[in-house]
């Protein structure tokens, strides 16, 4: 850790469905904090928490939920879109895939731009870049009165072949920021946002990104307001967390904030790496349980990324870390459907009213279930800043138990079954699926839930290590507070390599010349300009196929280097590859990272006298007497199931069969094992 560093206050923020995490650096020690969410305006649970804690942060990372939630929920800015004139429908015909194959009429939700705000102008751009027809720059003044008069709040500009050459769209967009009636509104310009082929996909992400853009950047400015508020003054310089797992200010998320999509995710998966990597543990499954849902991700050595993801049928291309998430939370509900099954989720309580315990809801949860079989202590939750009420739960499990004969305990324990086999899918589906051997890697449990359940996965899995960070239930603010502030850019090539090419690259080394080029100088505005590192990678295909592989790439940039890279890397997703074939670079890419914040200490949770009692809890289906211990009283000595370790973040299940044990190394984190027996 620098010195710069040192004397620095830093602050990770991770707003989840139920609970806004904080993670705090003083100059000195790491501390954090935890309080229900306030889904209407999540600003007000950050500023609460910074204000009841006292803290005063000089600079705090933000992972952000507004993107996603304006999505899903269709909330977004009134968006027009402007593209070449013939495709105003791609947004709408999109794909021939269906998602839903046996649907006999399959539905998907509609363009959030509609019919008559997707406009055209005269204008083409060939494949090879050359201008076929030039712009009409009076007809593209008249189609932006057009939507100056429908009263937009956002402008999507997306042309044909624009990512080769965009002298067209800078042109509309130069158009439409000296224009009185549209110079005020948000410009999304496809050749900034997604200057890659594929113009269904290039259209969806730039009408997305600028349909969320203004309310991500009024968020982001009440929050600076507020943050600046409570400083007194001068705000803190706020970055914000985005989708692959680096962060951004906050002034690059407001105008690309189709890139915090998946920006809470990121920083669980980031966190859970470092702590697995602190064990000596790089093969590791990161398992994000909290109160909405579950994250899942696999990292063979590494943090894996994807380039495409899809939020509630909109497809996104933009690099982001590769997660699988299901609706399987710590309030997720649980009911009984139309066959009389019993199933859990995807609905949740969310914050409020919460799950039944909580004190004001009444729909039966996963945490209801935990309660009522005594692994969740009533006077212990959250360090005991937060009260549970068994007897509410135990009525809203009772709403479900005629399903199981009137056994409210046979009803709790069905809900955690059932909510751990959707989690265990989940688990498989990245891994087995992917050919990979679950028990070769640890389980990295973490969210306020993942732990009390992360023991039950494992061992369904065949995984037999479980690793426990030292403070799970604020891990995803920890992973954004360690982040690195990233800067990604790419470029459209669409080159052709001979196979018996044997020389360097020059058109594919100017690219990477230039991308670096423009990374170093964008980190260098917001005030990194040390430390930087760059790195290179291209999407790269056979010749003839239709899709391609992301691929690392090292300096040298020769035609053979680039046939083994491929050739290795698709030998290890699909088992084969034809290293003889001419292979095609579609895309290269430069990812500049700066580094984050390292500490040398690890978080963990405020503690006061170390506490031990015995109890019975239902495990394995049947009650056990089970100790009760503050996880910091273990000290280095470690415990055998069945037992229960509190902590202010978190609850840790330790099942009959497994043994927790301190890590001696100085990661802080606790590691359990099967041992054996125990159901």
């Amino acid at each position: 850790m620098s010195p710069e560093q040192r004397t620095v206050r830093l602050l990770g923020v991770d707003v989840g469905g139920t609970f806004t995490d904080f993670l705090y650096w003083d100059g000195e020690a790491l501390r954090i904090a935890k309080r229900p969410s306030t889904p209407d305006d999540p600003s007000r649970a950050v500023l609460a928490g910074i204000a009841e804690a006292g803290w005063t942060p000089q600079e705090v990372v933000h992972g952000s939920t507004v993107a996603t939630n304006t999505l899903l929920t269709r909330t977004g800015a009134r968006t027009a879109l402007i593209t070449t004139e013939g495709f105003r429908d791609t947004l709408a015909i999109g794909r021939q895939a269906r998602p839903d194959l046996y649907a006999l009429h399959p539905t998907r939700p509609p363009p959030v731009v509609p019919e008559e705000l997707r406009l055209e102008v005269a204008e083409r751009i060939a494949a090879d870049g050359e201008v076929v027809e030039a712009l009409d720059e009076a007809a593209a003044e008249r189609v932006l009165q057009a939507i100056a008069d429908a009263g937009v709040d956002a402008i999507a500009i997306c042309l044909i072949f624009s990512f080769v050459n965009p002298d067209h769209e800078r042109r509309i967009a130069e158009l439409a920021a000296s224009l009185d009636g549209t110079a005020g509104l948000h410009r999304s310009v496809s050749h900034e946002v997604l200057p890659e082929h594929r113009e269904f996909e290039r259209m969806s992400t730039t009408v997305a990104n600028a349909y969320v853009a203004p309310a991500m950047t009024r968020y982001l400015t009440a929050l600076e307001d507020g943050l600046a508020d409570a400083a007194g003054g001068a705000a803190p310089r706020l970055r914000i967390m985005q989708s692959n797992g680096g962060s951004i200010s906050a002034a690059q998320a407001g105008h690309e904030a189709v890139r915090t999509v998946l920006s809470g995710p990121a920083g669980g998966v980031a966190g859970a790496f470092e702590a697995a990597r602190a064990s000596d543990m790089e093969h590791a499954i990161t398992f994000d349980m909290g109160g909405t849902s579950t994250d899942v991700s696999l990292c063979p050595g590494r943090i894996l990324e994807r380039g495409d993801h899809d939020v509630d049928g909109m497809p996104i291309r933009t690099p982001a870390v590769d997660v699988h998430t299901v609706g399987a939370g710590g309030g997720s509900i649980a009911w009984i459907d139309d066959g009389g099954a019993l199933r859990v989720g995807p609905q949740s309580a969310g914050a409020d009213p919460g799950p039944a315990a909580y004190g004001r809801g009444e729909l039966p949860a996963v945490t209801d279930a935990h309660v009522v079989l005594g692994r969740l202590r009533p006077d212990r939750f959250l360090g005991g800043g937060m009260a549970l009420h068994p007897d509410r739960a135990e009525r809203a499990l009772a709403t479900i138990a005629p399903a199981f004969g009137g056994d409210v305990q046979r009803a709790a324990r069905a809900v955690i079954e059932v909510v751990n086999a959707s989690m265990v899918r989940a688990l498989r589906l990245i891994s087995v699926e992917r050919g990979f051997d679950p028990a070769e890697f640890a389980l990295v449990a973490f969210g306020g839930a993942g732990p009390l359940h992360a023991c039950e996965v494992a061992a369904e899995l065949g995984v037999e290590t479980v690793i426990v960070p030292p403070a799970p239930g604020v891990l995803s603010a920890s992973g954004m507070l360690h982040a690195d502030v990233t800067k990604d850019l790419a470029r459209g090539l669409m080159l052709r390599v001979p196979a018996d090419a044997s020389g360097s690259l020059d058109t594919l080394r100017a690219a990477f010349a230039e991308l670096e080029a423009q990374a170093r100088a964008a980190l260098a505005a917001d005030g990194y300009r040390r430390g930087v590192r760059i790195e290179r990678s291209a999407d790269l295909r056979y010749a003839g196929q239709s899709h391609e592989l992301t691929v690392p790439l090292g300096r040298s940039l020769s035609a053979a280097a680039l046939r083994r890279a491929l050739a290795e890397a698709h030998e290890e997703r699909f088992g084969h590859a034809d290293p003889d074939r001419d292979v095609e670079i579609v895309v290269a890419r430069v990812k500049a990272r700066a580094a984050g914040f390292r500490a040398e200490t690890q978080a963990s949770p405020e503690h006061g006298d170390a506490l031990e009692e015995t109890t019975s809890t239902v495990v394995w289906d049947r009650p056990r007497r089970t100790r009760i211990l503050e996880r910091h009283s273990l000290g280095g000595a470690g415990v055998e199931g069945s037992a229960i370790l509190t902590q202010l973040d978190t609850t840790t299940l330790v099942p009959p069969g497994w043994r927790a044990q301190p890590d001696r190394a100085a990661s802080g984190n606790l590691i359990l094992r099967e041992t054996g027996g125990g159901r």
